[in-house]
């Protein structure tokens, strides 16, 4: 596990060559097809090298749930360990983490008509404001949402003005069985904050002169792809979006593409600092593989 552009792809295909393990990603993104470089997609010769399960299964027009990762996650572990093999998850959505180790809270199911108000509600008072209010009724989902988070926003509010209960404390109800695998978990990310939002930085600046905005140009001249759909608010995508429709300079597309990326890098630490039984490599103390080697061979001994 770990933050955005913190290195979990290049760990993992070094695991991959000193365990038999095999890969399923954890990644709300990689799913979609035709998405490649805007989502840090590994390349052909990458998944020639390690196979990575749950990319490029589902096509950019669907929507992709935590429930469905869940079910999908547990046929691919099934089949991984049926072969002697060990399940290799990699990624940074850690609601689909969370999702498969505890389960699926028991949220009600999108309302049309409450959503309708509640985007009403936003076009008058801005979605900052709406934050607010969740504040009010929620302040354990509050503190998770970024306020320029709308969809997350509008769904715990969704969910509160439904049940009449706060949406994280049903996300403690869990209505699945216990996950049938002994876990090790590993967290990957530079102790220099600094350090992540360079990389970040670069990296966003690598996937434009490989041709992300060709990439998202092509995604949108389909003509099916509206920006409101999950896969086209991923972030990056939203904001080459935003350029390409004439909303931002070229400038400003960069500047909030990479503001953006460090904002969900900042959500995903919120997760992993509460996460249990986590073990954190430090990369200041040396080699990071062999720091992973050493944890998961200790965990495999007690089996």
């Amino acid at each position: 596990m770990g933050p955005t552009a913190s290195g979990k792809t290049a760990l993992a295909m070094e695991l991959v060559e000193k365990l038999p393990c095999e890969i399923i990603s954890v990644d709300s993104a990689l799913v979609y097809r035709g998405m490649d470089i805007g989502t840090a997609k590994p390349d052909a010769a990458e998944l020639a090298k390690a196979p990575h399960r749950l990319i490029d299964i589902c096509d950019p027009s669907e929507a992709y749930s935590a429930a469905r990762f869940r079910e999908d996650a547990l046929a691919a572990m099934t089949e991984i360990s049926a072969a002697g093999h060990i399940p290799l998850l990699v990624g940074g959505t850690m609601l689909y983490f969370r999702a498969l180790e505890y389960g699926l809270s028991r949220l009600p199911d999108a309302d049309p008509e409450i959503r309708l108000e509640l985007e009403r509600e936003a076009v008058l008072s801005g979605w900052p404001k709406m934050h607010g209010q969740l504040k009010t009724v929620d302040p354990e989902a509050a503190a998770r949402i970024h306020p320029n988070d709308p969809q997350r926003i509008q769904r715990a509010l969704e969910v509160y003005r439904l049940t009449g209960q706060p949406m994280s404390r049903l996300q403690l109800e869990s209505n699945q069985d216990p996950l049938p695998y002994r876990l090790i978990k590993l967290a990957r990310a530079p102790r220099d904050r600094a350090e992540l939002h360079q990389r970040i930085a670069d990296r966003f600046h690598q996937m434009l002169a490989q041709g992300f905005e060709a990439e998202v140009r092509g995604l949108l001249e389909r003509g099916d792809l509206t920006p409101d759909l999950p896969s086209m608010r991923s972030v990056g995508y939203r904001q080459m979006i935003r350029y390409l429709q004439g909303d931002w300079d070229r400038k400003t597309m960069v500047e909030r593409g990479i503001i953006a990326t460090r904002q969900l890098a900042k959500r995903q630490f919120t997760w992993l600092r509460s996460y249990p039984d986590v073990h954190w490599l430090d990369e200041e103390q040396g080699d990071i593989l062999q720091q992973a080697l050493k944890i998961v061979r200790a965990g495999l001994s007690l089996e």
